[in-house]
């Protein structure tokens, strides 16, 4: 079990209804948002409880509860050959360390269609409960992988019939090239700040592109460069 909090990410976790709700503790019920969750509770039969901020923080270690915790079951992962062929764009997240850049690129991935996502089980974070904050509860909505490492992943995908795409500062393929071969089932590549793509899964990228840019600092934050990417493939 793992406590769930703030307001949006504890909407999502009920409406979405994949995890077991064991119980929810409020305090500041005056906020109408926080009175709609309440409701939504008390109608499914599960106890909400009153308490203060001091009982939030000292559940969630932090202090951007919102006034909203949930004790739920851990998050549940999908098995990633479940995925294949039942999803034509997948995105593969490499080397993405920090959790906040986690958290925001998932939020981008649900809203840009891409709803099946694979993390690898070395240097990838788990959907702890601060991702599920920062992706605002996008995480409740998507199905996500986390039983291959990055190479396995694109390798199997790639046997699948998945055109493999990364983003990479130092890619030579345009965006017309792309919508040019007109693929049918895609597999994104997205890596982290410190370290990109692995040069395995560059290797073996069917495009490799980067996103244009024209000012003078030569670098996007990963989840910004992930955004822009996935909206790119997106159109795609």
């Amino acid at each position: 079990m793992e406590f769930v909090y703030g307001i949006n990410p504890a909407f999502e976790v009920i409406m979405s209804n994949r995890r077991k709700i064991f119980g929810a503790f409020i305090c500041d019920t005056g906020k109408p948002k926080i009175r709609k969750i309440s409701n939504l509770l008390q109608s499914r039969g599960i106890e909400v409880q009153n308490v203060d901020k001091g009982q939030l923080i000292n559940m969630t270690g932090n202090k951007y509860h919102q006034g909203v915790v949930l004790k739920v079951s851990e998050y549940p992962y999908v098995p990633f050959d479940s995925m294949l062929g039942k999803y034509d764009k997948l995105l593969l997240l490499d080397n993405i360390e920090d959790p906040q850049n986690l958290g925001a690129i998932l939020r981008s991935s649900e809203v840009f269609g891409f709803k099946a996502v694979l993390l690898s089980m070395r240097g990838t974070p788990e959907v702890y409960s601060s991702v599920v904050k920062v992706s605002s509860g996008a995480t409740e909505h998507l199905q996500i992988a986390n039983d291959h490492n990055a190479n396995s992943y694109a390798k199997k995908a790639k046997e699948n019939g998945y055109t493999l795409i990364s983003l990479d500062e130092n890619g030579k393929n345009t965006i017309e090239e792309i919508k040019a071969a007109k693929p049918e089932k895609i597999l994104l590549v997205i890596g982290g700040e410190d370290k990109s793509v692995g040069q395995f899964i560059l290797n073996e990228s069917d495009f490799v592109f980067g996103i244009p840019q024209k000012g003078r600092i030569n670098s996007l934050n990963a989840s910004v460069a992930a955004g822009v990417g996935m909206y790119i493939i997106s159109q795609i």
